[in-house]
């Protein structure tokens, strides 16, 4: 009887299978996983429009502007809208991509190119691509697509350039609207890519490691990012220690609910982070 060898699976494949182990485990990461073969034209439109059509960029926020109206029965200021819709994109996105390298030592390059909007519903859709960063001995380092790295601190700069190389031209187009300069919008994207780690890290119930990750992932500024993930611990009443820390660049959620400031946020005393700790 003779044996049928299967051919490797190729690298997008790999991918759209950590994709969905991703957002099979984290709730709150609103993303569909397209197939490549028949994603095309299923969206509103592509991530690569908001960058370079200021019409898809207006109706991106005005989409945001009616999602907030809907849930919240409050209207926005314009920049309020495109603050909360930059930041709802860059924890999306910025998680799909360190969510893999949290999971799988691999880092996606995701362009937006491949990222839909669903303008209705909120919803991105990533169609996966063979483009990935990864360690020596990784399976999937002889197939096409794939780089390898020299070792676990290479493989965090890549993370770190994958991120910032996917947000910059959004930045750019987004900035005006949002009215904050370039280093606030860095402090965001970065913020987003730390609580996204560690909200992972949370779900998974693995949270010290999270954050162990994400501090080695930024300890300190590096450039574009102008803060580190910066984590400190409070001492509840019970003895626990809880990790926290302060944003960089605000989401602007407390314009929206003036009592319910993020946990993370400056506004937010840590009597208050640690009342909601332990509620």
């Amino acid at each position: 009887m003779r044996t049928v060898l299967e051919s490797p699976p190729a690298l997008a494949s790999v991918l759209t299978a950590a994709y969905r182990r991703l957002t099979g485990v984290c709730e709150a990461l609103d993303v569909e996983v397209a197939d490549p073969r028949t994603a095309a034209g299923q969206h509103v439109l592509s991530a690569d429009e908001l960058a370079s059509n200021q019409q898809s960029l207006d109706a991106f926020v005005e989409a945001e502007a009616t999602r907030i109206r809907t849930r919240h029965g409050h209207t926005p200021r314009p920049h309020v809208a495109a603050s909360r819709a930059l930041h709802d994109y860059a924890w999306s996105i910025a998680l799909l991509m360190s969510g893999v390298w949290y999971l799988e030592r691999r880092v996606p390059r995701v362009r937006p190119q491949s990222v839909g909007v669903d303008l209705a519903t909120g919803t991105y859709a990533i169609t996966p691509e063979p483009r990935v960063a990864c360690l020596p001995g990784d399976p999937v380092a002889t197939l096409p697509g794939a780089v390898t790295v020299a070792d676990e601190e290479a493989l965090r700069a890549e993370l770190r350039a994958a991120v910032a190389d996917h947000m910059r031209p959004l930045l750019t187009a987004l900035g005006p609207a949002v009215r904050r300069g370039p280093r606030a919008l860095w402090g965001m994207v970065g913020d987003d890519l730390v609580s996204g780690i560690w909200y992972l890290g949370r779900t998974l119930g693995r949270e010290d490691d999270a954050v162990r990750a994400v501090t080695a992932l930024l300890p300190e500024p590096v450039s574009p990012y102008p803060a580190g993930a910066d984590f400190r611990l409070l001492a509840g009443t019970d003895g626990r220690h809880h990790p926290t820390r302060t944003r960089t660049g605000c989401c602007l959620y407390y314009a929206i609910r003036p009592d319910e400031a993020c946990a993370t946020c400056p506004r937010t005393c840590d009597a208050e982070r640690l009342r909601r700790l332990e509620s």
